[in-house]
């Protein structure tokens, strides 16, 4: 072993280490503000404290603490809605532990029921968003749009991919690629390639990128995948087939032709089969179904969106959904 390679695996240490004293850190931070928020919510609710105590509080402590930052008084206001949010959820309030202080106040603020904060909480771990990520996918209404959405997923997909289902989603916002109304798959390739980071963080943190038009060679004769991933997860390549139209059943022949040439010829031994994902302008759910029906490959069909949907609009589509679906209990 070299040099470098050595002193890559100190590297490697370090960095562990210092992320596990951060978590330790934030979770003892949110500890502090759980216990804050309780105290001053107990004071309130006994008619105790009222906004002025409170007022007075937040310049005590920086008074006698002028070092430590965070205690304004809207910020304490702030620990007593989180305290009071998450005291009868044991669950949830398990969750915000592993988050930052500014995002937990992003989900409390922005999430209107217990199921969205549930989402964004665990979402938020699970691809270890910065608030800047996190804020775009509440904004984008993920929420959602991933109730609303009905995975189109192979038989296939779901039997040798268990996990596919909360891998991958029925559409995908691309409003970051900037593209215009009228463009082509070329234009699309390019600026998936142009904002990759955007495109990966939009997908899953987890999607690693291999290459663009990548080249497989099947007899005398090159195909080339518009663009194709790693799954960490999954363990798999990830071939996407870009479309600027809506879904056609023949588009499914040949993304099963490219899955089968990945894993003959590209696919390593102890990598699971290859997945492919129909990246469509739009679908109609009923030709997915019935193309899907007797696919014998691992494949997702979804769309992509280029502008953000109002989430208003997202919110009433959400509630009629649900009022839906409790008529048919009734």
């Amino acid at each position: 072993m070299d040099l470098d390679q050595q002193f890559s695996e100190i590297r490697l240490i370090i960095k562990k280490a210092r992320s596990d004293a951060f978590k330790v850190v934030n979770t003892a931070l949110i500890e502090l503000y759980w216990e804050i928020g309780k105290y001053v919510s107990n004071k309130i609710n006994k008619s105790e404290w009222g906004k002025s105590v409170v007022n007075e509080l937040s310049k005590y402590i920086q008074q006698k603490e002028p070092d430590i930052k965070g205690f304004s008084s809207q910020n304490i206001w702030r620990m007593k809605q989180f305290y009071e949010t998450y005291s009868n959820k044991p669950q949830l309030a398990s969750l915000t532990k592993e988050l930052s202080w500014t995002n937990n106040l992003m989900i409390l603020s922005k999430s209107t029921s217990d199921k969205e904060k549930e989402f964004y909480l665990r979402l938020s771990i699970q691809e270890k968003y910065s608030s800047r990520e996190l804020e775009r996918q509440i904004d984008s209404g993920l929420y959602e749009r991933m109730v609303l959405s009905g995975k189109n997923l192979s038989a296939a997909m779901r039997e040798i991919h268990p996990r596919a289902d909360d891998t991958f989603r029925d559409s995908y916002m691309l409003d970051f690629l900037s593209l215009p109304q009228k463009h082509s798959e070329f234009d699309l390739r390019k600026a998936i390639i142009k904002h990759l980071r955007n495109f990966v963080l939009e997908f899953g943190k987890d999607f690693t990128f291999v290459g663009e038009e990548y080249r497989i060679q099947v007899g005398n004769k090159d195909f080339y995948v518009d663009l194709l991933f790693f799954h960490r997860e999954l363990q798999c390549l990830v071939a996407i087939d870009l479309k600027i139209t809506d879904f056609k059943p023949e588009y499914l022949g040949k993304m099963e032709f490219y899955l089968e040439a990945l894993d003959n010829d590209v696919k390593k031994i102890h990598e699971k089969p290859s997945v492919g994902i129909i990246l469509c302008k739009n679908k109609d759910t009923k030709v997915v179904q019935y193309a899907l029906n007797r696919s014998i490959s691992p494949t997702l069909v979804a769309k992509y969106e280029t502008k953000l949907i109002d989430k208003k609009i997202l919110e009433q589509k959400l509630d009629e959904f649900f009022r839906q679906e409790n008529n048919k209990l009734t």
